[in-house]
């Protein structure tokens, strides 16, 4: 993966995060927008220009791909790419959240 693509993603933003989580599987957009809502408990809701720019930029740097289109309606799916970015992004999450209750834990 190009250091350039680590360096454009990571940090990532909560909705490319949820986007690409629910890319784990192929997926539309109003699908995705769906799963980031139910997942989020409404706490993420993305507009569909929000969403489909978000997905051409993704395309563009083959974070995800187009696995089908019919009707005009396009299926996307996560790349290994994607997946090496999104475990990444999941780790340092996980690192961040350890610290903050490390932390927290000392000034109670």
């Amino acid at each position: 993966m190009e250091e350039k693509l680590q360096k454009k993603y990571c940090p990532m933003t909560e909705t490319i995060f949820y986007t690409l989580l629910a890319l784990l599987e192929p997926n539309h957009g109003y699908g995705i927008m769906k799963f980031v809502r139910e997942l989020t408990e409404e706490r993420v809701k993305m507009g569909t220009g929000t969403l489909y720019t978000m997905l051409g930029r993704l395309v563009d740097d083959k974070m995800i791909t187009v696995v089908s289109e019919m009707d005009g309606k396009k299926t996307y799916q996560i790349t290994e790419d994607g997946k090496t970015l999104l475990l990444m992004e999941q780790k340092r999450l996980e690192q961040q959240c350890e610290n903050g209750e490390k932390i927290l834990r000392e000034q109670k």
